[in-house]
């Protein structure tokens, strides 16, 4: 009954629409989490915990991961013959793990995500053989319409803190070419995993670099520039938000209710809406679906998230679906991707069947179709 409550309530505020519209926002595309089955074994010998489903299966994206998403994906066609479509927030770059090696984990090196393809196809060739180019496939076919999801998948102050400590935990995940089961940052008020998290306000004005950085390397990487940012691990301060504008940015992703860091560990809450214009004059989505497949908290995945864009439909709504990498990951264990994929599937199956006239969007998509019907 409660969660009933809170999915209707979501519902009620921002931009309505009769198209039934259905967005499958994924983060953590392009991350270098954990490299491998061997790497979480070395891992486990050496004392780092497996704190969470991300440090037991969230691998970069291999070959099959990305040919039985796509098969999925192709499976079902809305009521304009298009294919379901991902909009992976995906990363640019990776550590550079020889690079740091070589200059003894002093600081940190990043490489673009071709650049760690190439390296695993040698690493790792039944895994990552062609796995770029069927990247650029999944693109050009309209399958996955990736948006910028942050330079790196950490935080780089944390990071830089734990090298320079020689942080035993930190020092293993990197030697196995990982970057995960990290118990604490060392930092109140930021998760290790969230590049745009900080203690203080002023430390803002360091993220402009590393979110120019970000965005060029991005255009580099997946052929255009990002116009949807959705932050790693965490959520980022307005104060970036005229930066990231006049860098192209046109929408962000943000909760329903945001806890929005001031500094020092004071926090205020923002109610937010899909639609919501910014002061910078950007649009927001908020995600009113969750998909999480494969996290074992005892419910019907297609039953639960059936029900909220059931919901989100009959409140005139864009369903905006929420889910991660991992749930597809199957590197480490093709269970955990077979699961995934099999829900994925069945609710894809579901919702083109009960709504004959579902469209199926990219997040950019849209966001410039409210950008258009505000103008108007």
């Amino acid at each position: 009954m409660k969660q009933a409550f809170l999915d209707n309530l979501k519902n009620i505020p921002g931009w309505k629409s009769d198209r039934k519209i259905l967005v499958i926002s994924v983060d953590d595309y392009g991350n270098v989490r954990l490299d491998s089955k061997k790497a979480r074994k070395s891992m486990d010998e050496a004392g780092l915990k497996v704190l969470s489903r991300f440090d037991a299966f969230d691998t970069l994206e291999s070959r099959k991961d990305l040919e039985m998403l796509y098969e999925v994906l192709d499976s079902v066609r809305d009521s304009k013959d298009r294919a379901a479509v991902f909009t992976p927030f995906a990363m640019p770059s990776n550590i550079n793990f020889e690079a740091m090696a070589e200059q003894d984990y002093q600081s940190y090196i990043p490489e673009n995500l071709p650049e760690t393809y190439r390296k695993l196809e040698d690493l790792q060739p039944d895994a990552y053989r062609g796995t770029w180019d069927l990247w650029q496939e999944g693109i050009n076919e309209g399958l996955m319409v990736p948006q910028f999801h942050g330079r790196e998948h950490f935080n780089l102050k944390s990071f830089e803190a734990k090298l320079a400590a020689r942080d035993t935990e930190v020092l293993t995940a990197l030697k196995n070419r990982s970057y995960t089961s990290i118990s604490r940052s060392g930092f109140p008020n930021i998760s290790y995993t969230a590049a745009y998290e900080f203690e203080e306000l002023d430390e803002n004005q360091s993220f402009k670099f590393i979110l120019q950085d970000g965005l060029d390397r991005f255009e580099q990487v997946y052929g255009y520039r990002s116009i949807h940012f959705n932050p790693p691990g965490g959520r980022e301060h307005p104060l970036i938000h005229p930066f990231l504008k006049d860098k192209g940015v046109k929408f962000l992703d943000t909760p329903f209710i945001k806890r929005q860091h001031e500094g020092g560990g004071r926090y205020k809450r923002k109610l937010n809406w899909t639609g919501k214009v910014n002061n910078a004059g950007m649009i927001y989505q908020v995600r009113n679906v969750v998909f999480e497949p494969t996290d074992n908290r005892g419910y019907d995945w297609v039953d639960y998230s059936f029900r909220q864009i059931a919901t989100a439909f009959n409140w005139k709504k864009p369903a905006i679906l929420s889910s991660h990498r991992v749930n597809f990951c199957g590197e480490i264990d093709p269970e955990n991707r077979r699961k995934g994929l099999a829900a994925l599937k069945v609710l894809l199956g579901k919702v083109v069947k009960h709504y004959p006239d579902v469209e199926f969007m990219s997040s950019s998509e849209l966001g410039d179709t409210i950008a258009q019907s505000l103008k108007s």
